[in-house]
């Protein structure tokens, strides 16, 4: 685990600190730039050339990292201060041996290991960290995915077993769905499917994602310290968009802390943690958890002071360097410095290259601005970048980041400049 650090060397020198980006996407992106800032190497390790991260990084590789002798072989190159997983697609086996060989895997490979898998990240939740969650079953083949429905009730959520964004997920109305969801998880996970988990539908008010850092105080004791929840919604899994601080009773807000510290506490670590949640009134259920920046966290670009971010948590966090906060009620809070939203941009086209345009009259809307992600093609439904903005209210945050988002035009090279009129059809505020 690093320790405090009162000496940060130079980037392409024998004296640089390193971090190992594995994965290379917008989040990476951003904990890139956040640790160039602080004079930190970065080297961006994706499967494809020119992401995101790897735009802005000191050094980059291109390579399957599920291969083992591909991650090792990086490593053993640079030899890094720190590894910092962004994508759930990594070899596990090697990251538990290059964490067993003295190297900082972000924030543990046990954690890794247990957020990439949902079976183990609800038994984690619900049987070491002992907090709420709906109640789940899981199945292994068609005719058990039948009877865990019937045993969980219906509307439901079925998911694969590995996947992100939504990825393999279904949502039963009733048993004519099954066969659709059996199929979709088969076919749509990014991960394995060898199981699907049942999971019970929660009539929520709002979801939630609460970004706890842990990190070392002055006395390099590990603390965690709680920004304000980050509210948002999803389309097809996806999230849309997000805003902070979110809506829920003080009561409601209090849990949240205590739930996102058990879980958090169980996992270990330093860095940040995305711990999702559902809040009903002012009981709170927890979902599922990212041991680092989650999407809907973006909000924080806008919301929080420059360099603190998400993005710039984490990268303190790794570092060991000083996160400030207020107390309240026993709590470490990071204070918010204004309320904000996010709101994606999306394609709907396939085609490498994706253009924009409309930028200046969406930059002319008052507070907001723009992060295209640079992704080098684009496809249906992709994220290509999200629109921010900040008010002094943040339902005005929420509508003014939406007009910014739908404002910008898109194409790829082999389509046609598109709106984001789908979008408008299709949105929840």
């Amino acid at each position: 685990m690093v320790g405090i650090r009162n000496e940060i060397g130079t980037p392409l020198t024998d004296s640089a600190v390193k971090i190992l980006l594995l994965g290379s996407g917008e989040l990476g992106k951003e904990i890139a730039i956040e640790a160039q800032r602080l004079g930190v190497e970065v080297i961006a390790v994706d499967r494809y050339p020119n992401a995101p991260a790897m735009q802005v990084a000191h050094k980059s590789y291109v390579g399957n990292m599920k291969d083992k002798d591909f991650l090792w072989s990086v490593v053993e190159r640079e030899q890094p201060n720190a590894i910092v997983p962004e994508i759930e697609a990594i070899n596990l086996d090697a990251l538990f041996e290059i964490e067993k060989e003295g190297y900082f895997v972000v924030p543990n490979a046990k954690a890794t290991w247990i957020a990439m898998h949902r079976e183990r990240t609800r038994e984690t939740l619900a049987k070491e960290a002992k907090v709420p969650t709906s109640r789940y079953a899981y199945a292994t083949t068609l005719d058990e995915l039948y009877e865990a429905c019937e045993k969980i009730g219906y509307p439901c959520h079925t998911k694969a077993i590995m996947s992100s964004s939504g990825k393999g997920s279904y949502f039963v109305k009733g048993p004519e769905d099954i066969p659709k969801a059996w199929e979709i998880a088969k076919k749509k996970a990014r991960g394995s499917a060898d199981k699907i988990i049942v999971e019970e539908h929660i009539d929520f008010d709002i979801e939630i994602t609460e970004l706890a850092v842990r990190h070392l105080d002055e006395n390099g004791k590990i603390v965690t310290t709680f920004p304000k929840p980050v509210g948002h919604y999803q389309i097809d899994g996806d999230y849309h968009s997000s805003w902070q601080p979110a809506e829920i009773s003080e009561k409601a807000e209090r849990e949240v802390y205590r739930i996102a510290k058990k879980i958090t506490d169980a996992l270990g670590g330093l860095g940040l943690f995305g711990v999702e949640m559902f809040v009903k009134g002012d009981k709170v259920w927890a979902n599922e958890v990212s041991p680092r920046p989650h999407d809907t966290g973006m909000v924080t670009m806008a919301s929080h002071p420059t360099g603190f971010s998400e993005m710039g948590l984490h990268v303190r966090a790794i570092l060991g360097l000083p996160i400030p906060a207020i107390e309240e009620n026993g709590v470490r809070m990071f204070p918010l410095l204004t309320p904000a939203a996010t709101h994606v941009i999306l394609s709907n086209q396939e085609g490498y290259a994706p253009r924009f345009r409309n930028v200046f009259n969406a930059l002319s809307v008052p507070n907001t601005t723009i992060r295209f992600f640079g992704k080098p093609s684009a496809y249906k439904g992709r994220r290509l970048g999200v629109a921010l903005a900040w008010d002094n209210d943040v339902q005005k945050a929420k509508k003014k980041a939406e007009k910014v988002a739908h404002m910008i035009e898109l194409k790829a090279r082999s389509g046609e400049w598109q709106s984001q009129e789908f979008i408008k059809k299709r949105h929840l505020l």
